[in-house]
């Protein structure tokens, strides 16, 4: 193992928190704050029985930082939620786990051999890993803070390409498309995003360096 500092995180990977209302979201960080999408996942059929489909989108805020956001297909939290500040103190006792865990910090490090560090010192610590996933473009380890919050360590597997990017952007237009239609799904989504891919294609200029 090679002299490392003893800190070696490079700061933040994302924040992520949860939304009702996609299209606000991106109207808000794409439009309004300038934040372009660089990135989303399709996630259906994922984690335990019972776990809704999702979206999990994500805003670079710069210096290689993003801000990162959920939405649930289905699921709605009880209670008023009109007062600013103030919805989630009202969110009743047991909401689900999967809920709670979607507001969680990641902190970036830069290679496996960190991860691996890092792993090492939660597991002998109070607060021992609790997972370790291998994402699309990141493979992460999870555990929760003293406060219950979730914290997850992550190292970059490759770079998000430019195709990946338009990829998050259709993606996010299908969903404010259909999020605020009556029981949206994830169903309706790729279907919403099918269309958005053949309305482009058909725009697109032929350059004569097309592969056949």
């Amino acid at each position: 193992m090679t002299d490392k500092p003893v800190h070696r995180v490079r700061g933040v990977d994302h924040a992520a928190f949860p939304t009702f209302d996609p299209a606000a979201t991106v109207r808000f960080y794409r439009d309004v704050l300038k934040f372009p999408i660089v990135h989303s996942i399709c996630a259906a059929g994922w984690g335990p029985e019972r776990h809704p489909d999702f979206i999990h989108f994500f805003f670079d805020i710069g210096g290689g930082d993003r801000l990162a956001f959920f939405y649930y297909f289905g699921w709605e939290p009880a209670g008023d939620q009109t007062a600013p500040g103030d919805a989630w103190a009202r969110l009743p006792h047991g909401t689900p786990k999967f809920f709670a865990d979607s507001r969680h910090l990641a902190i970036n490090v830069e290679d496996e051999e960190d991860l691996l560090e890092y792993r090492r010192r939660l597991d002998e610590s109070e607060w021992p890993v609790e997972m370790q996933v291998m994402h699309e473009t990141i493979e992460s380890i999870y555990t929760h803070d003293p406060n219950g919050y979730m914290v997850e360590i992550t190292r970059a597997l490759r770079p998000v390409t430019p195709q990946e990017d338009l990829d998050a952007e259709l993606t996010l237009r299908a969903l404010c498309d259909v999020a605020s239609g009556e029981a949206p799904s994830m169903d309706q989504l790729l279907t919403r995003k099918a269309e958005l891919i053949v309305e482009r294609a058909a725009s697109w200029e032929p350059t004569g360096k097309e592969l056949v």
